[in-house]
C-alpha cells in the first residue's frame, strides 16, 4: 500500500527587483514634478492629522488593522504552515501549555525523537523562552488554532508602536508609524507568517518600555510604571539580551532625569509610585526562577543553556571560542550544527571582520524594518542627533546595532525590541526632510510623500505578486520581509494529512538521503508523544529501529523519504532485523 501525495514548490524570484524600481520612480519623480497631487496629498493629511488628534481612537484604529486586514487577506495569504526549526520548537510549547503542563517527562525512545532547539533532557520541551509559547497556546485554546494569538500579540505591537510614538512625534507622525508597522510587519513579514522568533512580543514589550517613558518622567503615573514593568516581563521573556539593553539604557535615562531638576519627587514618593511596578518585577523573576527549575532543572538555568550546551558548537559572541564536537545521535543534527553554523561563524567571529559585519546587519535591519522605499529618508540621520529629545532614541539605537554586531547569529527580530525606536528615528528624519527645499522647490516633502506612498503600494502588490510573475524571496533570503511561506512546510503537512485519514494510529520513520538540507526538517511531534494519532521518529541504526517498532507495536508503520520525488508513504520494512543492540 501507498499513498501518494502531491507536491508543489516555488523557487526564490526577485521581488526586490520591483521594489527597486519603484524605488528609483518616486525619487526621481519627485525632482522632476515636486508640486505634484499637492493639493491631493495636502487634503488627506489634513483628514489624517484630524483623525490621528484623537490619540486613543488613533491607537485602537491601529490596533484593530492589523486583525481585519489580515483576516481579509486569508484567502490569498492563509494561515501559515510550520515550517522552520523554531516553528516546531514554539509549537511544542503552545501544545505544552494548552495541556496545563510547564513540561513534558523525556520519551522512553526520545533518540529517535530528537530535533532542533527542542530539549530531551532533563525535560522533554522547547528550548526558548516561555512568551512566545504563551500566546500560541491563548490561541489554541480560545480559538483553536495557535496563529490567531500571534495575530492578537501582533495587533497589540502595532497599537502600541502608536501609543509609543505618540509620546516622543507629533499625533500624526504617530498615527502614521503605527499604520506603517501595520502594512509592513503585521501583514507579510515573518512576525506574522510564522510562528518563529517572538517578533511582536518582543517589540510590544520594547515598545511599552519606550512608551511609558516620556510618560511616567512627566507625570509620574502608577499605571506608566505598571506597563513599563510588563514590557520589561515581556522582554525577558523574548529576547533578554536586547531587553537587557534597553532596561540598562532606560535605567540610565532615568537616574538622570531623577538627579536633575526635572524630578521634583522625594525617593519615598517615587519608590510609591514605582512600587506596584516593583512587585510585578518581582513575581515575574519568581515565575521564571519556577519555570527554569520545572523544565531545566534549576531555576538559574536559563532557556539555550542546555540545548547549546548539550548540541551546540559554535558559541554566541565573537570572542568566544566554539565548544568541543559533541556526539550526534544523527547525521543531520551533527551537519547543522558542526558544520553549517560553524561554517557560518568562521565568516563572522572575529574581532577585525566587526565594522564589515555592523554595516551589513545595519543596512539588512534597515531594510527589514522600513524597506527600501523609505531609505532615502536616512539621509537625514544626522540631523535627528541635533534634536534633544529623540537624540536619546538615536544613540541608543546606535549601541544596539553595535552590540548586536558582536552576536555571532543574526536574525532581524533579534533586535525587535528597538522597532518603536526605529520607527520615531525613521519619522523624525522624514520630518526633517519635508523641510529640504533646494532652490525653494519642495522636494523633500514630495520626496516623503512618494516614499509613503510607493511603500504602500508594494503592500497592495504582495498578495498578488505571484500572479504578476514576481516570486517571493525562498527561506534563505534576507529579504525577510517579503518571505513567500506559502508552500513551506506543505510537503510534510500533505503527509500528515494523508496519516491523519488512515484508521488507528501511525509511527512514521523518516528516512533522509545523504544531501539531505537540515533545515528541512521533518521530525516533529506533539507534547504528549505516546498519545499522538501520528509519531514522528528518526530513522537510526537497524537496532534502535528495532527496539523503536516493538515499543510502538500496536501502531502502523510508515517509510516517509523526504528527499524522494515523487514523495510516496510506504510501509516500513526493517533493513537488518539480525541487529539487536542500539547504538545509544
Amino acid at each position: 500500500m501507498s499513498v501518494p501525495v502531491s507536491l508543489s514548490a516555488n523557487g526564490p524570484a526577485p521581488i526586490i527587483a520591483l521594489e527597486i524600481g519603484i524605488t528609483l520612480i518616486s525619487v526621481g519623480a519627485a525632482f522632476a514634478w515636486p508640486e505634484l497631487c499637492s493639493t491631493w496629498f495636502s487634503r488627506i493629511e489634513s483628514s489624517l492629522a484630524c483623525l490621528a488628534s484623537r490619540k486613543r481612537l488613533a491607537v485602537f484604529i491601529v490596533g484593530i488593522s492589523v486583525i481585519l486586514l489580515r483576516l481579509l487577506l486569508l484567502p490569498r495569504l492563509p494561515i501559515p504552515l510550520p515550517f522552520v526549526h523554531d516553528d516546531f520548537s514554539f509549537l511544542l510549547a503552545a501544545d505544552t501549555f494548552a495541556h496545563g503542563r510547564l513540561t513534558n517527562p523525556t520519551p522512553v525512545m526520545w533518540p529517535h525523537f530528537e530535533s532542533f532547539h527542542i530539549d530531551m533532557k532533563p525535560t522533554y520541551m522547547s528550548m526558548y523562552f516561555p512568551a512566545q509559547g504563551f500566546v500560541l497556546a491563548a490561541g489554541k485554546v480560545l480559538f483553536g488554532n495557535p496563529w490567531f494569538g500571534l495575530l492578537i500579540a501582533t495587533s497589540l505591537m502595532c497599537a502600541a508602536i502608536c501609543w509609543m510614538l505618540q509620546a516622543w512625534l507629533p499625533a500624526s507622525w504617530a498615527f502614521l508609524g503605527g499604520m506603517f508597522a501595520v502594512v509592513h510587519l503585521a501583514l507579510f513579514s515573518y512576525w506574522i507568517d510564522t510562528y518563529t522568533g517572538a517578533g511582536s512580543l518582543a517589540a510590544l514589550g520594547g515598545a511599552l518600555v519606550l512608551g511609558g517613558l516620556p510618560r511616567f518622567t512627566r507625570n509620574q503615573r502608577v499605571h506608566h510604571a505598571l506597563l513599563m514593568a510588563l514590557g520589561v516581563v515581556l522582554l525577558a521573556n523574548t529576547r533578554p539580551f536586547e531587553g537587557l539593553l534597553l532596561f540598562v539604557a532606560v535605567s540610565a535615562f532615568i537616574c538622570r532625569w531623577y538627579f536633575s531638576s526635572g524630578c521634583k519627587l522625594t525617593k519615598s514618593r517615587l519608590l510609591l509610585r514605582s512600587a506596584a511596578a516593583l512587585v510585578l518585577l518581582i513575581v515575574a523573576t519568581l515565575g521564571m526562577g519556577y519555570y527554569n527549575f520545572r523544565v531545566f532543572g534549576s531555576p538559574y538555568t536559563l532557556p539555550y543553556t542546555i540545548n547549546r550546551a548539550t548540541y551546540g558548537v559554535a558559541p554566541y559572541f565573537i570572542w568566544q571560542s566554539p565548544r568541543p564536537v559533541p556526539i550526534y545521535h544523527n547525521e543531520q543534527m551533527r551537519q547543522l550544527y558542526s558544520s553549517e553554523e560553524m561554517s557560518y561563524y568562521n565568516k563572522v567571529h572575529s574581532l577585525r571582520l566587526y565594522p564589515v559585519v555592523f554595516v551589513y546587519r545595519t543596512f539588512v535591519v534597515s531594510e527589514f524594518y522600513a524597506g527600501l522605499t523609505l531609505l532615502p529618508l536616512l539621509a537625514m540621520l544626522s540631523h535627528v542627533f541635533r534634536d534633544r529629545r529623540l537624540r536619546f532614541l538615536a544613540l541608543f539605537l546606535i549601541i544596539a546595532l553595535g552590540a548586536n554586531a558582536i552576536q555571532i547569529f543574526f536574525v532581524p527580530h533579534y533586535l525587535a525590541p528597538f522597532t518603536a525606536a526605529f520607527y520615531a528615528v525613521g519619522l523624525q528624519c522624514a520630518r526633517h526632510f519635508r523641510q529640504w527645499k533646494p532652490g525653494d522647490r519642495p522636494i523633500g516633502r514630495t520626496l516623503v510623500r512618494f516614499a509613503i506612498l510607493a511603500s504602500l503600494l508594494l503592500v497592495c502588490l504582495r498578495p498578488f505578486a505571484e500572479d504578476l510573475h514576481f516570486k517571493l524571496s525562498d527561506r534563505g533570503s534576507v529579504a525577510w520581509e517579503w518571505l513567500g511561506v506559502e508552500n513551506f512546510g506543505k510537503p510534510r503537512a500533505d503527509v500528515e494529512r494523508a496519516l491523519e485519514h488512515l484508521p488507528g494510529k501511525q509511527l512514521a520513520v523518516v528516512r533522509y538521503s545523504g544531501d539531505h538540507e537540515p533545515d528541512d526538517e521533518w521530525v516533529y511531534n506533539c507534547a504528549d508523544i505516546d498519545a499522538s494519532k501520528i509519531i514522528w521518529a528518526r530513522e537510526l541504526d537497524p537496532a534502535s529501529n528495532l527496539q523503536l517498532i516493538r515499543y510502538y507495536n500496536s501502531r502502523k508503520v510508515w517509510l516517509i523519504q523526504p528527499d524522494q520525488s515523487p514523495l510516496e508513504i510506504v510501509p516500513y520494512v526493517m533493513q537488518d532485523k539480525r541487529a539487536s543492540t542500539p547504538r545509544w
